[in-house]
């Protein structure tokens, strides 16, 4: 695919295409329940021009989750928060690094192919797990995990997938 291919389907929001890396964006951890996204803004402004803040928050309960995000308009303030290490904000010891988009690497989840499975019942049998897991795609190999002194499988399986 060549560059205007996948600058076009980014545009037409295709989310097969690689989410680009942006470099003045930072993951904020251990933040406390109550900070907020004024709160964030004002501790990281002190590093550089703040683009982009936002706490995440559970969606049923809106409590944060205890972690948000901060972009800042040129990536080196990302280095001067990086430098200036320990940060404490609102009472709480809080742990920022660089962020990575979730979705970097998508041709990599097309490329796996073995998975494993735990927490099966005694009385399952690879042929259950296997037909069960046929209709994800065909199973190339599916293997329970025997313990070798009591003979009897630990409830554990490995199944390779072809892949199309």
């Amino acid at each position: 695919m060549d560059n205007m291919d996948a600058h076009s389907q980014s545009q037409h929001g295709d989310n097969t295409t690689e989410v680009p890396n942006d470099p003045g964006k930072m993951f904020i951890g251990g933040l406390s329940w109550q900070t907020s996204a004024e709160g964030l803004r004002e501790y990281f402004s002190k590093f550089g021009d703040v683009t982009e803040v936002m706490v995440m928050k559970d969606p049923t309960t809106r409590r944060s989750r205890g972690f948000g995000f901060v972009t800042f308009a040129d990536a080196a303030s990302v280095d001067k928060v990086l430098a200036s290490a320990p940060h404490e904000l609102d009472g709480k010891k809080i742990d920022p690094k660089v962020a990575f988009p979730r979705r970097a690497h998508p041709k990599m989840v097309t490329r796996t192919k073995k998975i494993f499975v735990g927490g099966l019942s005694a009385p399952s049998t690879v042929d259950d797990v296997k037909n069960y897991f046929e209709q994800f795609g065909r199973v190339e190999d599916a293997m329970l995990m025997f313990d070798k002194q009591t003979n009897r499988h630990r409830g554990e399986l490995r199944l390779s997938f072809f892949l199309r």
